[in-house]
């Protein structure tokens, strides 16, 4: 049975944690698989890796611990308290595979969050050492692949990507020390020329430079993101079509978020905020391109952990000029929303890769608000090429393909 690694940039944050803790209570039958996309159909009819045989490791800058972390979150009821004591010591042996990792250009408000980073003078050597951590935790744990995943909190995009257009451009600012490199992407050009897939479930730039797709495409390798859809954005996406599809004139579409956790307090930075902002107003605008005003706010509330609130206000006209309107509240637990999809990612990654479709995965488009590949934001036309993609893969194993 092959062994699947996971490798998460940001291990101890609330969604690494809880996509770990959920993972190992699976796997000790205190958990179900409610919320996950690849525990249903049509997912259930492809080969996946089973999430028991899963091995966590990941990056981090903070002096802390998964079951500190798991601790924290269950005091905000998600995840329990038992489930927590069930999975400790599990959760202790995987601290052992976190190494220190780089806020290299991830802005003042994440670095004001490290107690500790990469020791390395150059970008350079800081690829070095985060590709030395990828092939040990390959070779310690005999692991047949390793999808690596960002959930690092949001960095500020890059001034001018196309600067880093091609490869030999991305690896001649690497050899000149670029400082404008962002840490996405230099952990996403290590896991890359190391051969593991990159899953980018931020708004941060990770892999997303044209020289980073190419290195990508040349190596065969999965190439997936960005900025994972999981809340209002996820609505967004599913009722927009609907007043496309019934001719609704849609004038106004007023977005306000809050929530509470690190996330949130980084993105209280207005560098760090502007590639969240973008992902997810680009969505209506991709929809309803006739629409007058689209707003989103995100705001910082401490209070609310690791809860968030998404308020919308939509204005619209019907048949006859006739002025509508329809309000919602959404509010959920953010790891709780995002962690399954983490490991619907890597298992359909790991197919991916398996069957050697390497590059942009435009079957995964409906995970994210800002596809790789996929300008179409319509949540039921991006599910479908997850369906198309699930029929051509039924017969597996009929249609002579031959697996890495």
């Amino acid at each position: 049975m092959e062994r699947t690694g996971v490798w998460l940039v940001g291990a101890y944050g609330n969604v690494a944690t809880t996509a770990i803790v959920g993972a190992r209570a699976i796997a000790h039958d205190v958990a179900n698989t409610t919320g996950m996309v690849t525990a249903r159909p049509p997912c259930t009819r492809l080969d996946l890796p089973d999430l028991r045989d899963m091995v966590f490791g990941g990056h981090d800058v903070r002096d802390t611990s998964l079951l500190e972390t798991a601790r924290r979150l269950s005091a905000g009821g998600v995840p329990t308290a038992d489930v927590v004591e069930t999975v400790a010591d599990d959760l202790a042996e995987i601290d052992e595979n976190v190494r220190v990792g780089t806020a290299v250009n991830c802005g003042r408000a994440v670095t004001d969050l490290a107690d500790e980073t990469l020791d390395a003078p150059d970008v350079g050597d800081v690829v070095g050492q985060i590709r030395d951590d990828y092939r040990s935790f390959a070779d310690e744990h005999d692991l047949d692949r390793v999808v690596v995943v960002n959930v690092a909190s949001t960095e500020p995009g890059v001034a001018d990507p196309d600067r880093y257009d091609t490869l030999d451009a991305f690896e001649r600012a690497v050899e000149a020390n670029d400082r404008d490199l962002p840490a996405s992407s230099l952990y996403a050009y290590a896991a890359l020329v190391e051969g593991h897939p990159y899953v980018n479930f931020t708004p941060s730039t990770g892999a997303a430079l044209g020289g980073l797709r190419e290195l990508a495409e040349r190596e065969n390798l999965p190439n997936v993101g960005r900025d994972a859809k999981t809340g209002e954005t996820l609505l967004k996406s599913t009722l927009a079509p609907m007043f496309a599809a019934r001719n609704l004139r849609v004038r106004s579409w007023e977005g306000h978020n809050i929530l509470g956790n690190d996330d949130g307090l980084v993105l209280e930075n207005d560098a760090n905020k502007a590639g969240k902002l973008a992902s997810k107003g680009d969505v209506l605008e991709g929809i309803l391109p006739d629409i007058e005003h689209n707003r989103v706010r995100i705001d910082y509330a401490p209070p609310l952990g690791d809860w968030k609130t998404a308020w919308d206000d939509i204005r619209f006209d019907g048949f006859l000029d006739t002025r509508m309107k329809l309000q919602f509240t959404w509010e959920g637990s953010d790891s709780a929303l995002a962690a399954p999809l983490v490991l619907d990612l890597v298992r359909l990654v790991a197919h991916a890769d398996e069957y050697d479709e390497g590059g942009l995965q435009p079957q995964l488009a409906s995970f994210f608000k800002a596809p790789l590949g996929v300008d179409d934001h319509d949540f039921a036309h991006q599910f479908d090429l997850l369906e198309r993609y699930v029929d051509r893969h039924a017969g597996e194993g009929d249609d002579g393909r031959v697996r890495r």
